[in-house]
C-alpha cells in the first residue's frame, strides 16, 4: 500500500472512531432523554422524556397520541428540596397531551413523573422519576464553533495515535493541532459556553471540583508535555500514546456527568454555589 493510501486509510479510521466516540458520550450521559414504549388499547405509543432545557421558558413534555380517551398528568417537584409533589393534569393539544414543568434557574433540577390514563387503569412511564436540568440559552456563534473545535481535537488526537503505529511521519504536527484545538475549544469557548449556560467560567481546579472543567484541564496537561517531548524527541510514542489515551478516557466518561445543580435543602446562600457542568 502506497503511503498516500495508507494515510487515507488512517484519517476514514479516525473519522469512524471519532464518530462513535461522540455518539456513544451524548447518548449515556444524564442530559440524554429517556425513550420508551408503553401499549395502551392496543396502540403504541413511544415517548421522549426530556432531561435537559435551555431558556428562560417553561418546559415542555409531550406524549403522542392520536386516541382522545387518553389522558395523562404530570407529577414533579424541585430537586434536592423538601417540596411535596404536586400533580397536574396535562393539556391536549393536536396529537399529542402536554405537561409543563416551570422554569427554573440555570442548574435548577425538577423531578418529574409522567402518568397515562385510560379506562380507569394509570400507566406509569418510568419506574424512577425523571430528572431535568436547567440551563440559560447558549447563543449557537459560541456553542457552533465550541462544538466544532472539540470535534476536531478528538479527530486529530485519534489520528495521533494511528500515526504512531502505521506511518510515524507526522506525530508533532498532528499533535500541534490537537493542543490548538483543544485550547480553543476547551480552554476558551468552554467557559464562555459555561458562563452562558451555569453563570460561572471555571468552577473546576484549583476552585472548584467541576468534573468537566477538570477533565478539559486534564487531558490539556497530558497534550502539552506530549507536543514538548517531541519536539526535542520526533520519534517518541510514549508521549503521544498517553496523550491519546488520556483523551479517549475523558470521552468515555458520560456527557455532563456530575453536572450543575442548586441544592434546596441549604440555605439561599448555599443555593447559590453550584457545581458547573
Amino acid at each position: 500500500m502506497s503511503d498516500k493510501s495508507k494515510n487515507i486509510l488512517l484519517w476514514v479510521i479516525a473519522i469512524i472512531l471519532t464518530v462513535g466516540l461522540v455518539i456513544y458520550q451524548r447518548s449515556t450521559g444524564p442530559t440524554y432523554p429517556i425513550r420508551g414504549k408503553v401499549t395502551i388499547d392496543g396502540e403504541v405509543i413511544k415517548y421522549k422524556l426530556i432531561r435537559t432545557f435551555g431558556g428562560d421558558q417553561d418546559a415542555l413534555v409531550e406524549i403522542f397520541t392520536d386516541s382522545k380517551e387518553i389522558s395523562g398528568s404530570i407529577k414533579q417537584k424541585r430537586f434536592k428540596s423538601h417540596d411535596e409533589w404536586s400533580t397536574t393534569d396535562m393539556k391536549r393539544k393536536e396529537g399529542r397531551i402536554v405537561g409543563v414543568i416551570p422554569n427554573q434557574p440555570p442548574a435548577g433540577k425538577v423531578e418529574y413523573t409522567i402518568i397515562l390514563h385510560n379506562n380507569n387503569i394509570d400507566y406509569v412511564l418510568t419506574e424512577d422519576p425523571v430528572i431535568i436540568r436547567f440551563k440559560g440559552a447558549v447563543p449557537m456563534a459560541v456553542l457552533s464553533p465550541r462544538i466544532f473545535f472539540m470535534f476536531f481535537s478528538m479527530l486529530f488526537a485519534l489520528r495521533v495515535g494511528l500515526e504512531v503505529f502505521f506511518r510515524g511521519k507526522d506525530t508533532k504536527y498532528y499533535t500541534g493541532v490537537v493542543l490548538i484545538a483543544l485550547f480553543i475549544g476547551g480552554l476558551i469557548l468552554g467557559p464562555i459556553v459555561q458562563k452562558f449556560a451555569f453563570g460561572a467560567y471555571w468552577t473546576g481546579w484549583p476552585f472548584g471540583h467541576d468534573l468537566t472543567d477538570n477533565k478539559t484541564l486534564f487531558t490539556f496537561i497530558f497534550w502539552v508535555v506530549a507536543w514538548f517531548v517531541l519536539r526535542k524527541k520526533p520519534q517518541n510514542k510514549l508521549w503521544p500514546i498517553i496523550a491519546v489515551l488520556s483523551m479517549i478516557l475523558v470521552y468515555s466518561i458520560p456527557h455532563s456527568v456530575l453536572g450543575s445543580e442548586i441544592d434546596h435543602t441549604k440555605d439561599v446562600k448555599q443555593n447559590t454555589e453550584t457545581i458547573k457542568n
